[in-house]
């Protein structure tokens, strides 16, 4: 039987971005399963639905793991972002701007696997407001994020998608 106190820090890391893919697997295929069996439009709504909560989870265990504080600002998001199960299995940067966080997406394994299969790209911008919205308010409340760029409204070519956060004053 496998222990996982016996893997190596190798064996772990490797361990952590195979459940990250797997977790996005999971959600692309519910998604494709009812995007086939009842449209794109309802589809994208239960995906909304869906992001507006599951990212709450997720940044509450992140901060709990790395000892955030209530109001951790932008330096909080910026540790935290990086353990999203998204970010794991995406290719991503961060950039910090004088008082803004940007995210970029470079390479979405979402996208990339509709592509690979002949299928259009996600409509992927509203879920994807509720999702950094939803993770960035739980991270602090005081965080307000914009979208630069995310399809179908891409104005940024050298991404997926890209998303400003700030605080709000």
């Amino acid at each position: 039987m496998l222990d996982l106190n016996e893997l190596t820090k190798e064996q772990l890391v490797e361990l952590v971005k195979i459940q990250a893919k797997n977790t996005i697997a999971c959600d692309g295929c519910w998604f494709q399963a009812l995007e086939r069996e009842r449209g794109m439009d309802e589809a994208i709504h239960f995906d909304e639905e869906t992001w507006k909560r599951f990212p709450r989870s997720e940044a509450r265990r992140a901060k709990k793991f790395l000892g955030l504080d209530e109001h951790s600002g932008l330096d909080g998001l910026e540790r935290a972002l990086p353990l999203r199960a998204a970010s794991i299995s995406n290719e991503y940067e961060i950039t910090r701007e004088a008082d803004a966080l940007v995210f970029r997406i470079t390479n979405c394994r979402v996208q990339e696997a509709r592509a690979s299969k002949g299928m259009p790209y996600h409509p992927c911008k509203s879920v994807g407001a509720f999702e950094h919205e939803t993770f960035a308010s739980a991270i602090d409340e005081r965080i307000s994020v914009e979208c630069l760029s995310c399809f179908p409204e891409v104005t940024d070519d050298t991404c997926n998608c890209s998303w400003r956060f700030e605080i709000r004053e």
